[in-house]
C-alpha cells in the first residue's frame, strides 16, 4: 500500500470520526433529539466531544438552536445574509465564542435554550484551555508522521479530525445561498448537493429546516445522506435509537 493511500486513510478516519460527532451526536442527537441517546452515550458525549472535535457540544447545540430560531435574520449567528458567504467563516467563530461566554456566565438568554442538556460546558473552556484538544491531535499527528516517516500521514489525520471549520462554513454559507429548494421556508436555506455529499447530508439545509426533527435529511431518491446511514448503523449496534415519532 502506497504512503499516499495510507495518508488518505488516516484523513478519512479522522474526517468520519469528526462527522460522526458533529452530524450524528451534536446535531441530530443533542440539538434536535432526532436520534435518542441513552444516559451512557450522553455522558460520553459530554466528556469526549470537545476532545474529538475541538468544539464544546453544549455551546454548539445552543448556537444551532439559535440558528433555527432566527435563520437568515440579523440574529442568526452564522448567516451569509449578515456576514456574506466568505464572512461566515469568521462570523460563526465569533458567534460561537460569544455564546460560550454567555453560557459560562449563566446568562439566561443562552442557558434557557439548552436547559435540557444534562452536562455543563466542558472544563476545557472554563479554564481557558481551548487550545488543548488541538495540541493533543497535533501530537498524535506528529507521532504518526514519524512512525510512517511521511508528513502527510500525520497531516492527513489532523486535517480530517479538525475539519469542522471547513464543514461548518460549507453548510452555513453555501447551503444558505446556493442550491435548490424543495420547500418554501422562512429563510434562505437550500439543498446543496455538493455540500450534502461531502458533509454527510448536512448540505440539504432546505429539507432540514422544513423538518428539523427528522434524522434523515434527504427526501428525494437522488439526495444522499451518509449521516443517516451512520444513524442506521449506530442503531443496529445498539448505540442510539432513531426517533421514529418523526416520519423518515
Amino acid at each position: 500500500m502506497s504512503i499516499n493511500i495510507i495518508a488518505f486513510l488516516f484523513f478519512l478516519f479522522g474526517y468520519v470520526v469528526n462527522m460522526y460527532y458533529i452530524s450524528i451526536l451534536y446535531h441530530r442527537g443533542l440539538t434536535h433529539k432526532a436520534v435518542l441517546m441513552g444516559p451512557k452515550l450522553m455522558a460520553w458525549l459530554g466528556m469526549t466531544g470537545s476532545w474529538f472535535t475541538g468544539l464544546d457540544p453544549k455551546t454548539w447545540a445552543c448556537m444551532h438552536r439559535l440558528h433555527h430560531s432566527h435563520s437568515d435574520t440579523q440574529l442568526d449567528p452564522h448567516s451569509p445574509t449578515t456576514y456574506g458567504v466568505l464572512g461566515v467563516w469568521v462570523g460563526q467563530y465569533k458567534s460561537y465564542l460569544n455564546i460560550q461566554k454567555g453560557l459560562l456566565k449563566d446568562e439566561k438568554e443562552f442557558t434557557d435554550i439548552v436547559s435540557d442538556i444534562p452536562f455543563d460546558v466542558s472544563f476545557i473552556y472554563k479554564n481557558n484551555l481551548s487550545w488543548l484538544p488541538y495540541l493533543v491531535h497535533g501530537a498524535v499527528a506528529f507521532l504518526l508522521g514519524n512512525i510512517f516517516h511521511h508528513f502527510w500521514v500525520g497531516a492527513g489525520y489532523f486535517l480530517g479530525m479538525m475539519s469542522h471549520p471547513v464543514q461548518g462554513w460549507m453548510v452555513n454559507a453555501l447551503a444558505h445561498r446556493y442550491g435548490k429548494r424543495n420547500f418554501e421556508t422562512n429563510d434562505q436555506s437550500t439543498n446543496n448537493t455538493f455540500v450534502g455529499l461531502f458533509v454527510f447530508g448536512e448540505g440539504y439545509q432546505n429539507n432540514h429546516h422544513r423538518f428539523p426533527e427528522r434524522a434523515k435529511f434527504s427526501v428525494k431518491w437522488n439526495e444522499i445522506d451518509m449521516g443517516y446511514a451512520l444513524c442506521l448503523i449506530s442503531e443496529g449496534m445498539g448505540l442510539l435509537k432513531i426517533n421514529r415519532a418523526q416520519k423518515n
